[in-house]
């Protein structure tokens, strides 16, 4: 063979070796396609265009949870016709467990998988799709290749017909496909919300921050006023850390029948909300609490947040002690933040937290269940809920919210007004999120706490966090010139159970632990058919109200089909009425210690 002869068949083997091995090395890809063509079903149609993985066989997943949403929900029930094509070559695919496809494919060449997400469940954690509008959650719609959850991906929407927006806070592609984003990896795709239909679209800045306003559902409200409050709440948010990390924020509104409340994303939130919420003071003010809550958790959760709350291992639970702070103390700071924007005065907001602490001490489980235990236990527990739950558990939101008062109080009055929560805040966003970019654990918050204050607070956190002991609220509040009236809720006898009165029948809802129907032997499910010989057509505890404790009650119920009559005395009300009151005259010291809480003390 001649020289250059031989020279060429070498550069063209040499050509096709590094063509060949350059795909093998070639980057995975990774695209979605979401389609709706048939709203009315219920289905969203997905499709995942996988390229560049170098393996016999990739494993696709879907999550079973929803972060911010501390339940096993296996999203997987909801899957239909998963197929895997390479061309018009059917691949072979098998489910291995109950979240995890595996597609066996040529090497390093691209395929695609198919599949369809029944979504019928309207919440902020959830996926729905109907013929008025589209939402989704990434985790129970999106699956994810197992060995590629941190590759970035492009997304592409294709609403159904005669739908005209997309509102998501994923960036869009810039000059590409209408309706195609993009995501740096999983987690964001999974923490980036999607409404899809004819919602109206509204914006405001905040703090040089562009903000839209996602506004699905009929609902009467001044957009004007509702824009200029809901910008006075993120401004007043962002004061209490004093960074924003943000370049958008997007707040996805579900106006509906009956709001359900909201979830936090990192560049966004949903909000469920009665479309009746605005025509009222009280429930307009509620509105603002909420979207304070949820905005406050883009640093309380988000960047802000215990070591297990990222990243996520989205097959199993992620167990945190400390949901008392991240969502209790966000219920804390949610109304602190509206309290100081002005919406609320100083005095509603102590008749709000008299109401919280009466709620939390009025509780059984308050003595059984520690802050740190129901954060634990939310997988099992707080997310599950049974009749008995009062007795045996109290909310890490209810909890968490007291503590974080206490502890805010405690810490100003040791600093003499210089410190407060705010600053343990600050410290750890400084800290874990800016600097060290992880959470922290339950002793480095403990750690924070002491940087901030100057002194330790390890018998609080051992009796009051991690064990049951009754919060110190007298002495917390006195730092303050408030004090805690209480008073019995009620001078009589109590039955001690809560009745349904739905469907027409009295029926035993919960039965409070150690009060008279506890001991009584009356049931959870029991029908009430008659109280002392006498049919009744309502609630027993208003024909029981008044009477004095000892009397000897008779109830005539049905139990599994069966009539029994009990017959027990009515024991006195062990509830009590709890109410923050100020001094008459507070100390220099004091009122110092109340301005820096507060902020304005009227």
């Amino acid at each position: 063979m001649p020289h250059f002869r031989f020279r060429l068949v070498l550069v063209a083997a040499l050509l096709l070796f590094f063509c060949q091995f350059s795909s093998v090395l070639a980057a995975p890809t990774l695209r979605y396609t979401l389609a709706m063509p048939a709203p009315q079903t219920h289905f969203y149609e997905v499709e995942m265009v996988l390229g560049g993985f170098g393996k016999q066989y990739t494993d696709v997943k879907m999550p079973v949870w929803a972060p911010g949403s501390y339940l096993v929900r296996e999203f997987a029930k909801h899957v239909e016709g998963f197929e895997a094509m390479a061309g018009a070559s059917k691949l072979r695919a098998e489910k291995i467990d109950k979240n995890t496809w595996r597609v066996y494919h040529p090497r390093s060449k691209d395929f695609t998988v198919r599949y369809r997400v029944y979504a019928y469940e309207l919440s902020v954690r959830t996926s729905f799709l109907n013929a008025a509008h589209g939402y989704l959650n990434g985790t129970s719609v999106f699956m994810y290749p197992a060995e590629g959850k941190g590759l970035a991906s492009t997304i592409t929407v294709q609403p159904a017909a005669g739908w005209n927006q997309v509102t998501t806070s994923l960036k869009p592609v810039a000059g590409g496909t209408p309706f195609t984003f993009r995501s740096s990896n999983y987690d964001e795709l999974a923490d980036s919300p999607i409404e899809i239909g004819t919602h109206k679209v509204l914006s405001f800045e905040a703090s040089g921050t562009p903000h839209t306003v996602a506004m699905f559902g009929n609902a009467q409200y001044d957009e004007a006023k509702l824009l200029a409050d809901m910008k006075r709440v993120c401004e007043e948010a962002q004061r209490v850390v004093g960074q924003n990390p943000l370049d958008r924020y997007v707040f996805i509104i579900h106006n509906i029948e009956r709001g359900t409340g909201g979830l936090e994303h990192l560049f966004s939130t949903t909000l469920s909300v009665s479309r009746n919420a605005y025509s009222t003071e009280a429930g307009y003010k509620g509105f603002l609490g909420l979207v304070a809550h949820e905005y406050f958790h883009l640093w309380n959760v988000k960047r802000i947040r215990p070591v297990a709350l990222g990243p996520f291992d989205y097959d199993h639970e992620n167990y945190t002690r400390m949901l008392w702070l991240s969502e209790g103390g966000t219920s804390y700071f949610g109304d602190i933040i509206v309290q100081r924007a002005g919406f609320v005065t100083p005095n509603e907001y102590l008749a709000s937290l008299s109401n919280s602490i009466t709620r939390v001490e009025n509780q059984p489980g308050t003595k059984l269940q520690s802050a740190s235990e129901s954060s634990f236990d939310a997988w099992i527990k707080g997310y599950r809920p049974n009749e008995n739950s009062a007795n045996s558990t109290i909310s890490y939101y209810d909890k968490g919210e007291l503590i974080c008062t206490v502890l805010d109080l405690m810490i100003i009055n040791e600093t003499k007004g210089k410190k407060s929560l705010d600053d343990v805040m600050r410290f750890l966003y400084q800290r874990y999120y800016e600097q060290q970019k992880r959470g922290f654990t339950d002793e480095e918050f403990q750690d924070a706490v002491e940087k901030v204050a100057g002194r330790r607070y390890d018998e609080f956190f051992r009796t009051r966090v991690y064990d049951t002991q009754t919060l110190d609220y007298a002495t917390a509040l006195g730092y303050a010139g408030l004090t805690l009236a209480t008073e019995p809720a009620a001078t009589t006898g109590a039955l001690g159970a809560n009745v349904s009165t739905a469907g027409g029948k009295l029926t035993v809802a919960s039965v409070l632990r150690d009060g008279s129907a506890w001991q009584g032997g009356l049931n959870v499910n029991d029908e009430i058919l008659a109280l002392d010989g006498n049919r009744l057509a309502d609630d027993p505890n208003k024909a029981l109200m008044g009477r004095a404790a000892g009397t000897e009650v008779k109830l005539l119920v049905a139990r599994d089909g069966q009539m029994k009559e009990l017959t027990f005395p009515l024991l006195a009300s062990t509830g009590r009425r709890y109410r923050v009151e100020k001094l008459p005259t507070p100390s220099a010291e004091q009122q110092t210690v109340l301005a820096k809480w507060l902020r304005a003390a009227q």
